[in-house]
């Protein structure tokens, strides 16, 4: 069900054709995470200041929240070049070396979904990012040497959407972590004009509202979904998107005031319907649904949470009062829930 959902976070393929377009390029341009951009200018400042590279750098949270877009300003604002690699790619300490060996003073490496890097590789980001240099182990057995080799002094910047999975070794070793959340409504509508005047797309502020209020607090869902109700308004309209226009494209696309989509729904229901509003286990839920545990913790529970639709209790998952009340239905009376129904704005964008 993941594969075609246009309220996914994670980045699509069709993502990747526009991203650079509309990707911020300082942090003049950058909207939202006011606190993150406050002491990231405050860093960037003072390594200027001592003409020193910043300091190994943590993002972390949801997917589609701007971890790599500051990735790429941090560069930028510093005027070093970026090398930009992921978690999975680099299979082998040697992967590591070869990209290590090849960085500049005060370069910046980027490593997207550092979570899943393997012990191994590990073992040999740790002396460059403390002492900055390159253990190399030269042949085997009893004629095995190490070689200590320095690299110029680089930063390492971060990005992980589970910071659980990351050792703490790891961790400790980066002088500045941030969380990226969820943006707020009034950030949402000022990324939609953005994105909408980069675009060339004409809209109204009842087209903005329409489309923020439905992208989930995500900035990548805002652009994935402008870009489709531009078509929309091509070709059932006259090009200009205005609040009807957006909300008619959003109805036949399934996505509700909210972002809800139809696998949202699928999983309130299910547990609203089928299981008397809860507790239901993960595993029971995974099967009553067809879809993977894993990926109903990882991609569809956060932003319900978020809501206040859904909460983890030790006996399972419960439908919350708010989500009854957004999906038209009777609270049933051997129904287990907490919590008052919410009639104006989502928890998400208080």
């Amino acid at each position: 069900m993941t594969d075609t959902r246009l309220v996914a976070p994670e980045e699509e393929p069709e993502d990747s054709q526009i991203t650079q377009t509309l990707r911020p390029r300082s942090l003049d341009e950058c909207i939202g995470q006011d606190k993150v951009r406050e002491h990231l200018r405050i860093a960037i400042t003072a390594a200027k200041l001592r003409e020193e590279p910043l300091d190994h750098t943590l993002f972390h949270g949801p997917p589609g929240l701007g971890k790599t877009t500051f990735a790429n300003v941090l560069a930028t604002e510093m005027g070093v070049n970026i090398k930009v690699t992921a978690g999975p790619a680099i299979e082998r300490p040697g992967d590591l070396a070869a990209i290590l060996s090849n960085v500049r003073a005060h370069d910046i490496l980027f490593i997207d979904e550092v979570h899943r890097l393997n012990r191994a590789v590990e073992e040999i980001l740790y002396p460059a990012m403390e002492d900055f240099a390159l253990d190399i182990v030269m042949g085997k057995g009893l004629a095995a040497r190490s070689i200590r080799l320095s690299l110029p002094q680089f930063s390492l910047i971060g990005a992980t959407t589970r910071l659980a999975l990351i050792s703490s070794p790891l961790r400790d070793r980066f002088g500045a972590h941030f969380h990226m959340e969820y943006y707020d409504l009034e950030a949402m509508r000022k990324i939609v004009g953005r994105s909408a005047g980069i675009l060339g797309v004409a809209i109204d502020a009842q087209g903005i509202e329409e489309i923020a209020r439905r992208s989930r607090g995500t900035p990548r869902i805002t652009n994935r979904l402008l870009r489709r109700i531009r078509d929309w308004a091509q070709v059932k309209g006259d090009g200009h998107i205005t609040a009807a226009i957006a909300e008619d494209c959003l109805v036949s696309l399934e996505i509700d005031g909210l972002g809800l989509d139809e696998v949202d729904r699928t999983i309130l229901l299910t547990i609203a319907e089928k299981f008397s509003g809860g507790p239901v286990g993960i595993d029971t839920l995974s099967a009553a649904i067809g879809d993977e545990a894993q990926t109903i913790e990882d991609v569809y529970e956060p932003y319900l949470m978020q809501l206040g639709f859904l909460a983890k209790t030790p006996r399972g998952r419960v439908v919350l009062a708010a989500a009854y009340a957004h999906l038209g239905l009777e609270v049933g009376e051997d129904a287990d829930i907490c919590g008052e129904a919410d009639s104006d704005q989502p928890r998400l964008f208080n």
